[in-house]
């Protein structure tokens, strides 16, 4: 391979991006994750949520969205992070939720809160830390330095594997 302007061939872009790196940001906590764009589907406040009995503590329960049974999972206990959900005396909550496929299913990630939707250039995206969290290592595809924090990339396909025959 010839390389007429001296620069070095780019990699193949990483599964689940298009040409650029654009991702939706999420809060849970004070810590930012980006969510691969062409992956979310829908941003919405779920308010209505079954309980699903003995479930993973990840999954928070089931919801109905436009016609569609959607598994809610809590992105905060995903991580191994404490959750405390507050619901009201009809066992209500309104949570902040990002909607997604995979394998043909849908799911609802349950974030603390949904940023913006930013486009960082390819280059910038850097292997994760070795001294990272190991549960969120396991979840995490790189990082991005911003100007005041870093900016976390889930793995969507690592965090929606949940081991449901461990849970039944």
């Amino acid at each position: 391979m010839s390389i007429i302007d001296g620069s070095k061939p780019q990699a193949a872009p990483p599964p689940g991006f298009g040409d650029s790196l654009d991702y939706v940001t999420v809060r849970i906590g004070e810590q930012l994750f980006g969510l691969p764009i062409g992956r979310v589907q829908d941003v919405f406040i779920a308010n209505r949520i079954t309980a699903v009995p003995r479930a993973p503590d990840e999954i928070v329960g089931l919801l109905n969205l436009r016609g569609r049974v959607v598994t809610a999972i809590c992105l905060r206990r995903r991580l191994g992070r404490p959750a405390p959900l507050k619901f009201d005396a009809k066992g209500r909550a309104e949570l902040t939720a990002i909607g997604i496929e995979h394998e043909g299913e849908a799911f609802a990630l349950i974030v603390d809160a949904v940023g913006e939707v930013i486009r960082l250039d390819r280059s910038t995206l850097e292997p994760l830390p070795v001294h990272l969290d190991s549960i969120w290592a396991a979840l995490a595809m790189g990082i991005h330095r911003l100007s005041d924090q870093l900016l976390v990339i889930l793995d969507l396909d690592a965090v929606l594997d949940l081991d449901l025959r461990a849970a039944a």
